[in-house]
C-alpha cells in the first residue's frame, strides 16, 4: 500500500542518521513540476563531498539548488518554489561554528516559514534520543538542536519522524 502524503504548508521531517528522511522529504514534491533545494552543508572534506554527491545525483533534474550554510531565512525569502531545507541540524552546526545568535537566527527561520507562501519542507536529525554526550560542545548542540526542532515543530503545519525509512505523521 502507498501513503500519499500532501504537499502544502511548512513540513518538518526529523529521524536519525540514514533513518531515510531526506528520501521521504524527497519523495513529497513527487508531484511538483520544480522545487528548489536548500542545502545547507558545505564540501570541507572527502566524506561530506561523497555525501552532498549521493544526495544529487538521488535528486535528478527537476530541482533547483540553492547553497546556503548560514542565512537561509534570506534564502526561504528569495525563493517562489517548493522549496526543501536540508537540513537544520548542518545548519545549526555552521550557526555555532561562526558564534551566531541561535536564538535570534531561529525567530528569524520561523518568521520567514510563516511568511512564506509556498509549501516548505525541512529536514533535521532528532540527536536527542541516544546518549548523553561525555562533553561539553556535543551536549550543547544536542540541546540546541532539540530547542531548534521544538521551535520550528511549533510553526509547521506537519511534522514527520522518519526511522528505519518509515515514517510517522507526529502533527
Amino acid at each position: 500500500m502507498t501513503m500519499t502524503h500532501d504537499l502544502s504548508g511548512t513540513i518538518l521531517v526529523l529521524g536519525g542518521a540514514r533513518s531515510g528522511k531526506s528520501t521521504f522529504a524527497e519523495s513529497l514534491f513527487e508531484s511538483c513540476g520544480s522545487a528548489a533545494y536548500l542545502a545547507t552543508a558545505e564540501a570541507l572534506d572527502t566524506e561530506m563531498t561523497a555525501r552532498i554527491e549521493r544526495h544529487q545525483s538521488r535528486r535528478g533534474n527537476k530541482w533547483t539548488t540553492l547553497e546556503e550554510p548560514v542565512d537561509i531565512s534570506a534564502a526561504i525569502t528569495r525563493t517562489r518554489d517548493p522549496l526543501l531545507v536540508d537540513c537544520l541540524t548542518i545548519w545549526l552546526s555552521n550557526l555555532m561554528h561562526l558564534e551566531k545568535d541561535l536564538e535570534m537566527e531561529t525567530a528569524d527561520l520561523c518568521q520567514g516559514l510563516q511568511d512564506h507562501d509556498q509549501p516548505v519542507v525541512l529536514v533535521s536529525n532528532e540527536v536527542g534520543s541516544g546518549i548523553v554526550p561525555e562533553n561539553k560542545l556535543t551536549r550543547r548542540f544536542r540541546d540546541e538542536a532539540g530547542l531548534l526542532n521544538q521551535r520550528v515543530a511549533s510553526v509547521a503545519d506537519s511534522v514527520y519522524l522518519v526511522t528505519a525509512g518509515l515514517p510517522q505523521k507526529l502533527k
